[in-house]
């Protein structure tokens, strides 16, 4: 099999993810979908230096595995965690939180998000710029 990946990723961007979930310039490409055998899909995100998802929750949880570049994981009412290629983020049911790129890096993961029923995310607001400033000032 051949693909046209010229930045050598892992897997090919993808579509576009929607300035409604994310800020600044999100790919998603879908990996695997839920399907009888799987309560799960995965997927894979590439975020652009600054980009980021909105607040959210995940009714039965997700993992995240960096591959590639810096960013940051924060769940709501506590500090930011700086994340890295190589890291794996386990986030529990109904937790608030964002993930995004570092302001001068790129970030990536393949994201592995569990579902109930047919419902595997809440999309809430955005990160306003000052939370994500005041984030990228404690690197």
């Amino acid at each position: 099999m051949t693909t046209n990946n010229p930045e050598n990723n892992l897997f090919a961007k993808g579509q576009k993810g929607s300035a409604d979930y994310f800020t600044g310039t999100v790919w998603v490409a879908p990996l695997l979908a839920k399907d009888s055998i799987n309560n799960f899909s995965i997927g894979n995100v590439e975020f652009e230096p600054g980009a980021r998802a909105n607040w959210h929750t995940h009714p039965r949880g997700q993992v995240l595995i960096v591959t590639d570049g810096q960013g940051f994981y924060q769940e709501k009412g506590k500090p930011a965690q700086p994340i890295k290629k190589g890291d794996v983020i386990n986030i529990p049911p109904h937790v608030e939180h964002w993930h995004g790129a570092a302001a001068n890096n790129r970030l990536v993961h393949i994201a592995i998000t569990n579902f109930e029923n047919n419902e595997f995310v809440t999309w809430l607001t955005a990160v306003t710029d000052e939370e994500y400033k005041i984030v990228n000032q404690t690197k």
